[in-house]
């Protein structure tokens, strides 16, 4: 089992100049193989394969023009190409959208480093060619504090190490190869025989049939604060932006600057704060042992079209919520079961399975004429326990 692990980094300013220029030559390396790709596609020749572009890309990084490309180690730009190449393939198979080139405003700066020559210790890691002096106290620049101690094992084989910067902090997050007996939970845990089923909503995040709810993070006070002062500073940046005007180019101050960088820390902390949530809630199904897991597919892209609600579902964070369920549930041999998109699960009566068609979504207690009289979210989460059943005796049949 492969398990990944990311970590924040505490570096000085020096390093941070040499992070964000290896983040740099990543995006050119990235941009240039791309526009490689679309001219050969245009002169309608065979598909160029990372290991041309990288014997050109050589023979570019030898020119004076950019010499400044040596600076960094080759392994940053190599798979930078790589990973161009690989999106490239993935287009034609259907598997993503069409790569676009990354702008230095708005792309998200990473690159990778070699997963063999990378180093943890309890407290460091050892970025490749930070310095080229092997002078010992010129070796010291190569090792980045980490934010956490022991986090990352230090005996053991890394996988695609990549360094990224979310606007504030800069980061290393590498995959390692664990047993799958690792991350069980502790014998102490009665194990359940019953499954759950798992209704997911705006109202409550998610509506359990073992009766237990777990509320919406956004309706507490907490959250509501922080998300009041975001409104009044994206406003206030909003008004500087206008008073700063000249002509028709906007003139970005120091205090633009530093109204966006706590802009920043707030977003941040509202997104850490929803995670940390989803994190609780996932972690506290898990550790009751069902034994099977059965969430809804819901069309997640189609809901947000919806204008009225669209914000409300990305604040809730469904599709993370069912991420995290998927993997947990791996680690711990549960399985998951994924419904019909088309399951009519809060619509139909778990007493009698009649379907009422013309439910609306304002009609908060299912009334069936059979006189079972309850609360939908509810029903929908014991019908979708039922559907995980019938699921589980198909396949063992």
């Amino acid at each position: 089992m492969i398990k990944s692990i990311k970590v924040r980094l505490y570096p000085n300013n020096k390093q941070i100049t040499q992070l964000f220029q290896y983040a740099g030559c990543a995006r050119f390396a990235y941009n240039w193989a791309i526009a490689k790709e679309q001219e050969n596609y245009k002169q309608k020749n065979k598909f160029l394969s990372d290991n041309e572009l990288r014997k050109e890309f050589t023979q570019l990084k030898k020119l004076s023009e950019y010499k400044w490309l040596n600076e960094v180690s080759n392994n940053v730009t190599k798979q930078a190409i790589k990973d161009a190449c690989n999106a490239y393939k993935k287009f034609f198979k259907g598997q993503c959208k069409y790569p676009k080139f990354k702008s230095r405003k708005q792309s998200t700066p990473s690159f990778y480093q070699d997963n063999v020559k990378i180093q943890f210790t309890d407290t460091h890691v050892k970025v490749e060619a930070f310095s080229m002096s092997k002078k010992p106290n010129k070796q010291k620049l190569n090792w980045i504090k980490l934010y956490e101690k022991r986090k990352i094992q230090t005996d053991c084989k890394y996988l695609n190490p990549r360094f990224t910067y979310d606007g504030l902090y800069w980061y290393v997050s590498v995959s390692i190869e664990v047993d799958d007996n690792t991350d069980n939970t502790d014998n102490d845990i009665t194990k359940s025989n019953e499954g759950i089923g798992i209704d997911l909503g705006i109202k409550d995040l998610a509506v359990c049939s073992d009766e237990n709810t777990y509320k919406n993070i956004n309706k507490t006070q907490r959250v509501k604060k922080l998300e009041k002062k975001k409104r009044r500073l994206q406003r206030s940046v909003s008004r500087r932006y206008n008073k700063n005007k000249k002509g028709g180019d906007y003139c970005k101050t120091s205090n633009i600057i530093k109204r966006e960088k706590e802009l920043l820390k707030i977003i941040k902390c509202l997104t850490n704060i929803r995670h940390d949530y989803l994190h609780q809630t996932t972690s506290e199904i898990i550790k009751r042992k069902p034994s099977f897991i059965c969430i809804e597919d819901l069309n997640v892209n189609g809901m947000m079209k919806n204008k009225h609600l669209s914000k409300a579902i990305q604040q809730q964070g469904l599709s993370e919520f069912r991420r995290q369920i998927e993997y947990k549930a791996k680690w711990n041999n549960i399985p998951v079961i994924i419904a019909d998109r088309f399951f009519p699960s809060s619509k139909m009566c778990s007493c009698c399975g009649h379907i009422k068609k013309d439910l609306k979504l304002s009609d908060r207690i299912y009334k069936c004429e059979c006189g079972n009289i309850i609360n939908r979210d509810f029903q929908a989460s014991l019908n979708l326990k039922k559907y995980g059943e019938d699921v589980l005796k198909q396949s063992v049949a």
